[in-house]
């Protein structure tokens, strides 16, 4: 049985053809733990293999409850159960769609319309599976306060072990690392026509993922978890 560093749960889009260029854009897919191939795209500033680097190992994915570590005391069995009866009690959630989105120097599909049901569902996992997560490390604090937070964000750190989440929580599936200059702005249009045709209606979230992360730092996931509520 494979042991994982951290976990985390994640939306992970089920099977399907957004899915699988998710999976191939960044050349890692957390269904199958195992690599793909990037797309041939011609006329991109870089290399996918370069512009999908940073968040290559956690996987096309959408973060519920950020990575963490287990609490002493506790292990994976007793966590899947868990993590299994919370989302066992959440409605599904449905969104409008998602959207090609620039967040500061990088890009993500983001959620169209009221995310105020997503938002309370990430809450509620954030909080109920807490008692699982082992406290953050004092040097990972410092790291995450040398970036500048609020002080409702360091607030949330000390609370949760991570700085956007409750109120501060904004969905997103990250596409690429930190972009410099103006390759956001090229990359976007290009991107944008690709995801144009995989983008089309509303998306229903009707599971999540508890995801691990493997000896060799990429995540993978370990269980779907239906939201039956």
């Amino acid at each position: 049985m494979m042991t994982y560093a951290r976990y985390a749960i994640y939306y992970a889009l089920a099977p399907g053809p957004l899915a699988d260029f998710g999976a191939s854009w960044l050349g890692w897919d957390i269904a199958d733990g195992a690599p793909r191939a990037h797309p041939d795209l011609p006329d991109l500033p870089r290399p996918v293999d370069e512009i999908t680097r940073t968040p290559r190992k956690y996987g096309f994915h959408g973060t519920v409850k950020p990575p963490f570590r287990l609490a002493e005391g506790t292990d994976a069995e007793a966590l899947t159960t868990a993590a299994r009866a919370a989302c066992a009690a959440q409605r599904p959630v449905t969104l409008d769609g998602l959207a090609l989105t620039r967040i500061g120097r990088f890009l993500a599909l983001t959620p169209v319309g009221d995310t105020r049901p997503l938002s309370d569902l990430a809450a509620t996992m954030v909080r109920d599976l807490d008692p699982f997560r082992a406290p953050a490390p004092e040097a990972e604090l410092a790291r995450r306060r040398q970036r500048g937070l609020t002080d409702r964000q360091d607030a949330l750190l000390t609370q949760w072990g991570y700085p956007y989440v409750m109120e501060e929580f904004r969905f997103h599936l990250t596409l690429t690392g930190p972009l410099p200059g103006s390759e956001a702005e090229d990359i976007l249009p290009r991107l944008g026509v690709i995801l144009a045709p995989l983008l089309t209606g509303p998306v229903t979230i009707d599971s999540l993922c508890l995801a691990g992360e493997r000896p060799d730092g990429r995540f993978e996931i370990v269980h779907r978890l239906p939201l039956a509520g």
